[in-house]
């Protein structure tokens, strides 16, 4: 097979994973080496949906020993496949980089012969690219769950960021379309990840940390479930990021599965949830209850205020951040603008217009030195309706998922 004809397939493969991002990573480049995971002459484009595809992102190969439902590369599925070998993704890999095409590389791979031989092929990509290349660029690998402690350690050496996908928010989801897989099994990958992570040495390993990725909506799954797990990850194994990808039905779906996509809406819904409990200390009973989905015609930020409007107005002049958080349209940025500039005088209405804040959405849930927006509106019922945010498009709603605008 052609190497265009390998290209096209196994990077098409590879656009359901959604956990790639080169967020937090920094390396020196050698001083004879090329590329950088940072700086000039990088060009970060996004999918209409707000996903980074400044990166190489492909499979080493899009065949796979397991046959996971919801997967359009599984064992039973008919889909046209293809392997790269090692050399042609180090060459493709350094082309585009060249070119300024990539800012780095996405490697993954269906699983052949077992988790350490599956690994084997992506670290020996990486450690031509490093070693032989002198390649500075950025390195995310697919840590593939049950590969061996010792596996997991050289592939840190290499990559900037690794993530083992749990999938399915429960292994009560993984048993139905995933039987091959458990949660147990991923989540001691992601543990085994987080303590060489730690290990002291002349380099940062992971410097990028660990990600990981569930589908929404191939099962009955509820928001709060999903959310739940995603909590727990990042208590117990300190993810950098979870990713959320709508269930959409591939062209040969399986017949365990929907037959309806899910809407992007509640994929973003679930980011901003996300963004709430890892930056603004919102629990998950706070923002869904057991059992629940998100609301998907209001963001959950708005939707806690409405639901607690005793709370409100909160004092721009003396509540604590922990308070100030809780205002729908402040994010963290413009909290911490603020808590700043009241050690020097009153802020006002228009310091809050120069931050560029939503007054339109905020005011009602401020208490503001000559502004009696929430006096005027906290108690009526209308004040759903004056804060209600408009219909966004699909490219503005997954950038809001990625800059965390809650």
């Amino acid at each position: 097979m052609e190497l265009a004809q390998k290209l096209s397939i196994l990077a098409d493969a590879a656009k359901y994973d959604a956990s790639c991002s080169s967020s937090g990573a920094k390396r020196t480049r050698p001083t004879d080496g090329f590329g950088n995971t940072t700086g000039m002459g990088i060009c970060h484009s996004y999918t209409p949906d707000g996903r980074c595809v400044s990166l190489l992102k492909i499979l080493f190969t899009n065949r796979c020993i397991f046959d996971c439902a919801y997967c359009v590369n599984r064992l039973s599925s008919n889909t046209p496949r293809a392997s790269f070998t090692v050399a042609e993704v180090v060459r493709l890999t350094v082309g585009f980089y060249r070119r300024n095409t990539i800012e780095g590389l996405f490697l993954s791979s269906g699983i052949i012969k077992s988790a350490d031989y599956t690994m084997e092929q992506l670290i020996e990509v990486a450690r031509r690219l490093r070693e032989e290349e002198r390649f500075g660029g950025y390195i995310h690998l697919k840590a593939v769950a049950g590969a061996s402690k010792e596996i997991l350690a050289r592939a840190a050496q290499v990559a900037d960021r690794l993530s083992a996908n749990i999938e399915l928010p429960t292994q009560k989801d993984l048993d139905t379309l995933a039987p091959a897989k458990t949660i147990v099994e991923t989540e001691t990958t992601m543990d085994q990840l987080h303590n060489i992570s730690q290990t002291e040495g002349p380099k940062k390993l992971m410097p990028a940390g660990q990600s990981t990725q569930m589908v929404v909506g191939a099962t009955a799954a509820s928001d709060a479930s999903v959310l739940d797990t995603s909590n727990r990850l990042y208590t117990s194994h300190r993810l950098r990021r979870v990713y959320y990808t709508a269930y959409s039905p591939s062209s040969q779906p399986h017949a365990a599965l929907p037959t309806k996509p899910v809407g992007l809406l509640r994929e973003h819904r679930l980011y901003q949830a996300d963004w709430l409990l890892r930056f603004y200390q919102f629990r998950v009973d706070e923002i869904v209850q057991p059992g629940q989905n998100l609301a998907l015609d209001k963001d959950p930020k708005l939707a806690w205020a409405l639901s607690n409007r005793a709370f409100f107005p909160v004092d721009l002049n003396r509540a604590p951040r922990e308070a100030l958080l809780r205002v729908p349209g402040l994010g963290t940025t413009n909290v911490q603008r603020v808590l700043s500039l009241r050690r020097q005088r009153t802020v006002t209405v228009d310091d809050l217009r120069h931050m560029r804040v939503s007054l339109k959405k905020t005011l009602v849930f401020l208490e503001i030195p000559g502004d009696r927006s929430a006096v005027r509106h906290l108690d009526i019922q209308s004040l759903e309706d004056r804060v209600k945010p408009r219909q966004l498009n699909l490219f503005a709603t997954g950038q809001s998922a990625l800059t965390g605008q809650v």
